[in-house]
């Protein structure tokens, strides 16, 4: 299993960064996928899922209206395009792979390593 994130950086203030995760396919097509976060000192939250379809997508209320999750299952990718961005979005951010739809990080089996969003 697998899980692989890209496209973390450093931004200013109100700019974008869209974040990459490569899946093993046989995780990927079992899976509904989430975005998660966590900056130094806070619990790890959820920003965003999405279900194996597509058909349903859930957000957490700071990110509502900024962020946006898609996959594409053709390449077994999940992506978090995020768009104006504050410093509060500072954070690591990890994709992951649950076997039904849910926003709670605990049910979430496989995760990536990481990729850090850095907001000035």
């Amino acid at each position: 299993v697998q899980l692989v994130e890209s496209g973390g950086g450093s931004v200013q203030a109100g700019g974008s960064l869209r974040l990459s995760c490569a899946v093993s396919s046989y995780t990927y097509s079992r899976s509904c996928m989430g975005w998660f976060r966590q900056a130094p000192g806070k619990e790890r939250e959820g920003v965003a899922a999405i279900s194996f379809a597509g058909a349903r997508t859930d957000y957490a209320d700071s990110v509502k209206g900024r962020f946006t999750i898609s996959r594409d299952n053709a390449k077994n990718s999940l992506y978090l395009e995020m768009n104006s961005l504050k410093p509060d979005d500072t954070a690591m951010y990890y994709c992951a792979a649950a076997p039904f739809y849910t926003l709670n990080p605990r049910d979430y089996n496989y995760w990536g390593q990481g990729t850090q969003v850095t907001v000035s």
